[in-house]
């Protein structure tokens, strides 16, 4: 009796995981197709762009910075057994653009961005203002949700560019300002390895994702969860949870599409 209990809990939770996966399917689509009025006031998606992006600005330089500097401490003693110091560059580069950047940013993204909409949906819907929208013929998708969504597209591949960015200014200060690694050989070296296409549009198309999927993932917790404060704080918590696992879902998706043929 035991194991048929157990059987059933678990069919139990994969008909809801399908049904909720399902079901935020949908509700993407319920945004796509009502964002609309989104870009005809776009003051609203500028206001949640300065909520989403502008706000995570310190918690993404303070982070992509400390990353650039242990990257350029670490780099530099591995390259350093095999006589290869100058391609400190290079190495702090691609490991940030091609990876740490996107990953890292999404994950920030999530913890700070993603669940502060969670928190603020489900107390609109706690607080039934999402009920009075309805009431006045005002439509919550279009009017709450649907800036946060292209706020939260927007500012993710900046906020990842921005991270990368930082981490290599991180990697120059301890390579070349503290360690004394040569300046040009640093700069020449991540230049020549650093392609475009295939390292910064990557990296940037990985954002874009994880951007779309972290954001999705927040409104949708947020607008499903039950109108109470113990039904937002695990809102809240899955919505953590959900994002940093389907962020390095994605990125191993991503790169073995795209760096299987480098």
């Amino acid at each position: 009796m035991a194991a048929v209990r157990n059987l059933k809990k678990v069919g139990h939770r994969v008909i809801e995981a399908i049904w909720r996966i399902g079901f935020a399917s949908r509700f993407l689509l319920l945004i796509l197709l009502n964002s609309g009025p989104s870009f005809k006031r776009f003051r609203l998606v500028v206001k949640e762009l300065y909520f989403t992006g502008v706000m995570s600005l310190i918690i993404i330089l303070v982070a992509g910075l400390f990353v650039g500097i242990v990257l350029g401490l670490q780099g530099y003693e591995v390259l350093k057994s095999y006589g290869s110091e100058s391609a400190l560059g290079q190495l702090v580069a691609l490991s940030l653009v091609r990876e740490l950047g996107p990953v890292l940013a999404a994950l920030l993204f999530a913890g700070r961005a993603g669940s502060a909409m969670t928190a603020e949906i489900g107390l609109m819907k706690a607080s039934e203002q999402l009920a009075a929208m309805d009431m006045m013929a005002v439509s919550p998708v279009a009017r709450v949700v649907a800036p946060r969504f292209w706020a939260g597209v927007i500012s993710m591949p900046i906020l990842a560019t921005i991270f990368s960015a930082i981490g290599v200014f991180g990697g120059y200060l301890v390579g070349v300002v503290y360690i004394g690694v040569d300046e040009g050989s640093f700069w020449s070296q991540m230049q020549g390895a650093v392609d475009f296409q295939h390292d910064i549009l990557n990296g940037m198309l990985k954002s874009f994702v994880f951007g779309i999927a972290v954001t999705v993932i927040s409104l949708f917790e947020g607008f499903d969860a039950p109108p109470t404060a113990e039904g937002v704080s695990r809102a809240t918590t899955r919505t953590v949870v959900e994002s940093s696992l389907i962020i390095l879902l994605l990125d191993v998706v991503l790169t073995a599409f795209m760096f299987r043929g480098n």
